[in-house]
């Protein structure tokens, strides 16, 4: 929805890309082998009722799609959280788990988008009074509610604990994989940025299975997004399936990031007798050590720098 469109010079009309992931599927086809693919692109989408440009790193993997795929796409995930901050967390969710719940307690077709949308804002008075106008029955309402309200980490009850929740709601096979690919990344080195949380949804007539999204402590929404879209690769007469994630890198501008205590390790002050050779060898010098320069002929305002080493005569106001 609400693409931003324009008529180039020629007359053609034109579209600023809204997805990349529609342009990937677009652009590749069905094969026997996982194909995987990474971009760094800008998207134009509708943002408080105005277009906006976004940024986004992030990867899709397309093809006969198995549990290590899943497995691996996580990990990345979660990886590229921890590498922009050691406070965030990954909280993952599975819309096939939470279909076949509604599903199973009664709620129609034609009103699981809103119950949908009801477990996303975590809103249980709604999301009842929804089942209740239903007519489904007290007990499977709080099965519902408390799927949606479940919040847990990775640990080795976690199967027992959904399997005695979903019994007879959700296939066993579903509840296994789900469990078996998070816990095999139980003793990981992102195992504690991972958070089982069935309340984060997405487009149920886009994405059918895994769906997560990470956070970073101090910024206000999601800065990765990411999930299964078979059902999007269907519509598109697909016959193969597909996970990926984006990361929002504009997003990441508003991290505050650590202060530095000097702006350059290294302030070179070089005479006016001095050659572009000789400066440009104590720079090379310098920067193999590891230490940042900066080299002027005066001292500059407001810079912070560690020490100062001169070549030839130069004025020292230090």
């Amino acid at each position: 929805d609400n693409v931003l469109t324009f008529t180039d010079v020629s007359g053609k009309l034109m579209a600023l890309k809204p997805d990349v992931t529609l342009s990937i599927v677009k652009n590749t086809r069905d094969l026997d082998v996982v194909q995987k693919l990474y971009y760094h692109e800008n998207v134009y989408r509708v943002v408080n009722h105005g277009f906006k440009e976004i940024m986004q790193l992030g990867l899709e993997c397309l093809g006969p799609i198995d549990s290590y795929c899943i497995s691996e796409v996580l990990t990345l995930a979660a990886e590229s959280l921890r590498r922009i901050s050691g406070d965030a967390v990954l909280d993952v969710s599975h819309l096939g788990i939470l279909s076949a719940t509604m599903a199973a307690i009664g709620i129609p077709d034609d009103l699981r988008d809103k119950a949908m949308h009801y477990i996303g804002e975590k809103n249980l008075h709604d999301l009842t009074a929804l089942c209740v106008g239903c007519g489904i029955a007290e007990d499977k309402i709080d099965t519902l509610r408390r799927l949606a309200s479940m919040k847990a980490t990775l640990s080795t009850g976690l199967y027992q604990e959904l399997t005695e929740l979903l019994s007879g709601y959700v296939d066993g096979q579903v509840l296994r994989q789900f469990v078996d690919v998070l816990s095999a990344l139980e003793n990981t080195d992102v195992a504690s940025l991972l958070r089982i949380d069935f309340s984060v949804v997405d487009d149920i007539h886009y994405y059918n299975g895994f769906v997560f999204k990470g956070f970073v402590n101090g910024l206000p929404g999601r800065v990765l997004s990411g999930g299964q879209y078979d059902k999007l690769m269907k519509k598109m007469k697909r016959t193969d399936r597909a996970i990926g994630f984006a990361v929002y890198t504009d997003m990441l501008e508003r991290l505050e990031q650590p202060t530095q205590a000097y702006d350059v390790d290294v302030l070179l002050l070089y005479g006016e007798n001095i050659g572009i050779v000789q400066i440009q060898e104590q720079i090379k010098l310098l920067t193999a050590s590891g230490k940042s320069v900066m080299a002027q002929q005066s001292v500059p305002a407001n810079v912070r720098y560690k020490e100062i080493l001169t070549i030839g005569e130069v004025e020292n106001d230090a």
